[in-house]
Formats: C-alpha cells, sequence, structure tokens
C-alpha cells in the first residue's frame, strides 16, 4: 500500500476556505489517480473529486461544484483540495485516496486501494 499524509484540516465558520493537503512521500503520482473522499457520521464516504495523471478534467461531487477545486504540485509530489464557501454539510473526515492509473475508472471509494489517515473539516458557527 502507498503512504499517503493528509493535512490542513480544522474548525471554520461557515463561508470559510480551508485547503486540504495530500502528499505522497515515498511514491510520485505520475502515475495514479487521486481522490478525495468524505465521511461524515452516520454516512458512507462518499467522492468529493478526483484527478488523474493522465490529463482529463477533474471530476467533482455535485455538491462541491464552483466551491472546491483539485490541483496537483507533482514537483512536491503533493495533491491539493481547495475548500471554499464552506457550509456545515461539508463537515467529516477527509480522506485522501490513491489507484493506478491502469486501474482508475471511477471517483468512488471502492475504485481506491491506498488510504491516508483521513483529516477532520468542521464547519460550524
Amino acid at each position: 500500500q502507498l503512504q499517503l499524509v493528509e493535512s490542513g484540516g480544522g474548525l471554520v465558520q461557515p463561508g470559510g476556505s480551508l485547503r486540504l493537503s495530500c502528499a505522497a512521500p515515498r511514491f510520485t503520482l505520475d502515475y495514479y489517480a487521486i481522490g478525495w473522499f468524505r465521511q461524515a457520521p452516520g454516512k458512507e464516504r462518499e467522492g468529493v473529486s478526483c484527478i488523474s495523471s493522465s490529463g482529463g478534467s477533474p471530476n467533482y461531487a455535485d455538491s462541491v461544484k464552483g466551491r472546491f477545486t483539485i490541483s496537483t504540485d507533482n514537483a512536491k509530489n503533493t495533491v491539493y483540495l481547495q475548500m471554499n464557501s464552506l457550509k456545515p454539510e461539508d463537515t467529516g473526515v477527509y480522506y485522501c485516496a490513491a489507484v493506478s492509473l491502469l486501474l482508475f475508472k471511477l471517483c468512488v471509494p471502492a475504485d481506491f486501494n491506498s488510504w491516508g489517515q483521513g483529516t477532520q473539516v468542521t464547519v460550524s458557527s
């Protein structure tokens, strides 16, 4: 399994912003798809956004389109999730995950096989 390390979570007021980072200290992102997923208490883990190093547009869940942006810094082997206009319903544990481009099909948890430990995001006044 590949090592992924998330950071950047925290407590923010509604309407605020956070930037999450997913670092891959021991492998290059060039051959992988990276996804951000989240899990709220009592709910299933869901896909937020995924990006593929092979090109093409990243995809986003409908609930975050226009508010979240995923990006990659290949020099730093890091994937970011910029989250703006945060809402209370964005609260949850956010995970990044990776899968080989050879296996990547959909931005769903079942398609990813390497996971970070998660970082808590809480949106509350």
